[in-house]
């Protein structure tokens, strides 16, 4: 079976940590002291990496599912920490790209050959992920690596799959199993069909495929906190439960499977067919047919293994299924151990009495002996072929053999190949075989060759699940068969390179999909002819099917538009088509037992998986390092869906009827900025405008280092942070080296809460909806009372409720010396809107006054406007503000304004006396950190980090 990535998050709670914090908790309560902020800081220092973010988007499109799944974590330890992460992923996608940012350090997942012998794992020093094997239609994906102290990481894994259509529905399954409380959990599905939706429903969070603790609060409904947003083509889910509904349903972080389920509206017969850039998808799946009669033999394992709960769950589910069985059906069941015991020798009618005698049967086995596959699956084909062999049967009818076993064979012909061949030369290819294995002990893989071979599905049922209702589900897919022998013709002078075009059978409630490439993408209709055998008759269905070529980028719902960077998004039709053709290749290097063709279907399945980006068995994938400008860098992290979904719901937005930012006319204003800011190596500037007195001073910060500068979380609900960057010092100064800001995050918290993120390179605006906006596009947003404004690659304003304004300068290099780095300056236009306990380096001036109370020697009378009569920085004086009492000297600085320098008073000292504590008060913990422990502008508790 095919071994897939998926990424990972899983840590496990910092149960030790958080014990130890109650422990320290109780004591304090008991002597009514506080605990001292020392001691609080080591305790944070003590604790695991914490998980600030877990995000999932998925868009389907036609049945086509991109998912990119996205985690931050911050290493708050003062010692580097090991991590693990680990995502369940469906057993039929496959990965397409795995990126980890560490720090500005960026290892960018690459699809290469595999080595025939043992593949390579994706490993970068001491960074490395894993495969696991598949766990019942998953696969995991691991990924370990070390994050330095003080420092973060983001994993950002993106992976496909085409939905199947079971029981007359699709199924989107997400697994969300952080394995641990999350500030900030997402789970987004868009979902865009053409053809229109059909009851589309969110189910209760499943965990049936992982041992947790999971546990709904109903057991029917969407899980709590779910959002749905549709029409009739378009539908958007978003699952945003908060820390504590996470707690109610899982206090281990394991909330199980997110699962969607819908189905779209069918009208032609002949089925849907979509033609987008020359390539094709046909969906096939004809309802309203009179079923096929089906000859049936159950084949039941009672070896000495099956004894106990398997065999009384395998008991009931066979009851269940012989009253399914309709009319006009036949059937016989065979028991096995290291004895064939069959329960008649032919093939009987559904009836009343033998449905009772059968049942009978079922409950007098005794589990005993070995496990004889081969004699077992002989029996069942010999009973199918005498029956139609010497039955003049007038209705067409479907031969069927349903084999559950839990383990090896181990009497009899015990062989795999040979007991392979020996099926496949008795079954002819007119009898279709099905199996179901129970348990670990299982050999699964000649189980799953043995469908293969013989126009069958396999299941496979773990130790702890129900093997009754398992099979119960499995017989439902395939209990009405409505056509056999199906072909789909189309004319090979139109159509090249098309999938599976011949299938055995279809059952109701399924789907045949078929893709292909047009030889020419003019053409402007189709003819398909579908041909099958329904009852007593021929089925031929004839039609030409109109074309309308699309390009990617029309605008049409479902196609992506262009990048805007001289590359094309990608084709969702051409990816389905390059999806089903490895897939089709992986089931023939399986079922074949010729080297030489073994070997031409592997290098043709390898050669398409590069060419897509595709990790499957014959394809590896490793970590390479980028060196990336910091520029680069910012664009790299918004690279999270390579596959595209992210670029089609840019073009979308505008069709839908979703709510959130919307695009008004270009931007570019003429900016007044205020002097109170913060700016370059960093400078801060405050200005107290009715005392006419202007005050400076720097923070000599760290790289990395995310500094508080508005704090009024509790007031307006207004945060900002900004992350710094380093470069080293020019030639010649005092200084080891330079800092300037690379990303200025804002947190709104009311009416409603939104996050921004600003890079030199782009705008994040995060609330009901995901907008990314480009730096050199002029343009405005507004959603929710908040507004931003984009001035290309020059500045962005913020407007919030009108009373509050920040303006962010873009500070850009076309040649950077080494000392120079693109970066942002923050300036304070309008602070009306900000309450009276705002605090932050820069937000606690904002409600003061200042005022010098000694005169400085030489200076005029008017200390507010000296003259700089002699030498800068040699005079001194004293700078009153609150109750601090600052020593400050005359300084003339440059700002970035618009002025080309402005006169201030300079606080020395990393303006040691000048703010609130200490710098280190000021450190936030990840970037939409509204915690504080100076003013009363925090909060208890802290927002989520962005993804970037």
């Amino acid at each position: 079976m095919l071994l897939l990535l998926g990424l990972c998050l899983g840590l496990p709670l910092c149960t030790g940590s958080q014990e130890e914090a109650r422990s320290l908790g109780d004591t304090s309560e008991q002597v009514g002291l506080r605990v001292p902020r020392q001691l609080r800081l080591l305790q944070r220092l003590k604790t695991k990496p914490l998980m600030a973010e877990f995000s999932v988007k998925s868009t389907i499109i036609s049945r086509y599912a991109f998912t990119t799944v996205s985690c931050k974590m911050l290493n708050r330890a003062s010692e580097d920490q090991d991590v693990e992460f680990q995502m369940q992923i469906p057993a039929a996608a496959f990965v397409t790209n795995f990126t980890t940012l560490i720090g500005d350090k960026v290892y960018q997942g690459e699809i290469t050959e595999r080595e025939k012998k043992n593949g390579d794992r994706v490993k970068e020093k001491r960074n490395k992920t894993t495969e696991d094997n598949g766990d019942q239609g998953t696969d995991m994906f691991k990924a370990s690596l070390v994050i330095p102290s003080k420092d973060k990481a983001i994993f950002l894994l993106s992976y496909e799959e085409l939905l199947q259509r079971r029981l007359g529905k699709y199924e989107h399954i997400i697994s969300v199993r952080p394995q641990q409380l999350v500030g900030r959990l997402t789970v987004e599905v868009t979902v865009l069909e053409r053809s229109g939706l059909e009851g589309l429903e969110v189910l209760p969070l499943r965990n049936s495929r992982q041992k947790g603790s999971a546990r709904a609060e109903d057991d029917s409904g969407p899980p709590p906190s779910t959002a749905i947003n549709q029409n009739e083509t378009f539908a958007k889910v978003v699952f945003k439960p908060n820390v504590v509904q996470q707690a109610k349903i899982a206090q281990n972080g394991i909330l199980g499977d997110f699962i969607i389920r819908y189905d779209v509206n069918r009208e032609l017969r002949v089925g849907d067919i979509q033609v987008l850039n020359g390539y094709f998808v046909h969906y096939f799946a004809p309802k309203d047919l009179p079923p096929l009669p089906k000859n049936v033999v159950f084949v039941l394992d009672s070896s000495a293994s099956m004894v106990g709960t398997k065999l009384q769950q395998t008991r009931d589910a066979l009851t269940t299924i012989l009253h399914d069985l309709r009319p006009q059906d036949h059937f016989s069941i065979i028991g096995f151990s290291n004895r064939i015991k069959v329960w008649k020798d032919h093939l009987v009618p559904v009836t009343p009495s033998n449905v009772i005698d059968g049942k009978f049967y079922i409950h007098l086995m005794s589990p005993s002996g070995g496990t004889d596959i081969n004699g077992a699956l002989q029996a069942a084909i010999r009973l199918l072929n005498n029956y139609v062999s010497h039955n003049d049967i007038e209705d067409r009818s479907v031969s069927l053999v349903i084999f559950l076993t839990d383990g090896k064979p181990t009497v009899g012909e015990t062989h795999g190949p040979k007991i392979l061949n020996n099926t496949k030369e008795a079954a002819q290819g007119q009898i279709c075989i099905f199996t179901v294995g129970i348990g670990n002990d299982v050999d699964f893989k000649l189980l799953e060759k043995l469908s293969l071979d013989n126009c069958g599905l396999t299941r496979r049922v773990h130790e702890e699940e129900d093997a009754g209702a398992q099979l119960i589900g499995f017989y439902d897919e395939i209990r009405t068969p409505l056509l056999s022998d199906i072909r789909i013709d189309y004319p090979s002078g139109l159509v090249e390179h098309a999938t599976k075009t011949v299938f055995p059978n279809y059952f109701n409630g399924s789907e045949i999909v078929i893709a292909g490439k047009l030889v020419d993408k003019k053409t402007d209709q189709l003819h398909v002819e579908v041909t099958a055998s329904n009852s007593k008759k021929f089925v031929i269905l004839k039609t030409d099917v109109p074309v309308e070529p699309q390009k990617v980028g029309s605008g049409v719902p479902g196609s992506p538009s262009s990048r805007g960077d001289g590359e094309e998004d990608p084709n969702h039709i051409e990816r389905l088509w390059s999806y089903l053709t490895v897939k089709g290749l992986l089931s023939s290097w399986v079922q074949s037992d010729n080297e030489q063709e073994k070997e031409r279907l592997r290098q043709k399945a390898q050669d398409l998986a590069m060419s897509y980006h595709f990790l499957t068995p014959f394809t590896s994938m490793k970590l390479k390092k980028l060196l990336l400008h910091e520029d680069t860098l910012e664009v790299a992290r918004g690279m999270s869906a390579v596959t595209g979904p992210e670029t089609v719901m840019q073009s979308l937005r505008g069709s839908t009827m979703q709510p959130g930012p919307t695009l008004k006319k270009p931007y570019d204003p003429k900016i007044k900025l205020s002097k109170t800011s913060v700016d370059g190596d960093p400078h801060f500037v405050v200005d107290f405008p009715l005392s006419k007195l202007t005050v400076c001073f720097n923070i000599d910060g760290q790289p990395g280092d995310i500094l508080q500068l508005v704090s009024d979380h509790m007031g307006s609900g207004v945060t900002v942070n900004g992350e710094l960057i380093g470069a080293p010092a020019p030639p010649n100064g005092h200084k080891k080296q330079r800092t300037y800001f690379r990303t200025i995050t804002i947190l709104v918290n009311r009416p409603e809460r939104s996050y921004l993120e600003i890079t030199p390179s782009r705008v994040i605006l995060d609330g009901g909806d995901r907008l990314v906006l480009p730096c050199n596009q002029s343009m405005v947003v507004g959603s929710r009372g908040l507004e931003v404004a984009v001035s290309a690659n020059a500045n962005v304003t913020v407007t919030i409720q009108g009373t509050i304004a920040f303006v962010v300068l873009i500070h850009l290099y076309k040649k950077p010396a080494p000392f120079q780095r693109n970066h942002l300056g923050f300036y304070i236009s309008n602070s009306k809107g900000l309450s009276s306990n705002c605090h932050g380096l820069l937000g606690q001036f904002l409600n003061q006054e200042a005022k010098l109370t000694e005169k400085p020697a030489g200076h005029s009378k008017n200390l507010t406007n000296s003259p700089l009569p002699q030498t800068e920085g040699m005079s001194e004086t004293i700078l009153q503000v609150k109750e601090h009492r600052v020593p400050v000297v005359w300084k003339q600085r440059k700002i970035y304004n618009g002025d080309e320098q402005i006169d201030c008073w300079f606080a020395r000292n990393n303006a040691a006396k000048l703010i609130d504590g200490v710098y280190k008060d000021y450190l936030a913990s990840h970037p939409f950190d509204t915690d504080t422990t100076l003013g009363q502008g925090g909060s208890t508790g802290s927002e989520p980090s962005s993804i970037n």
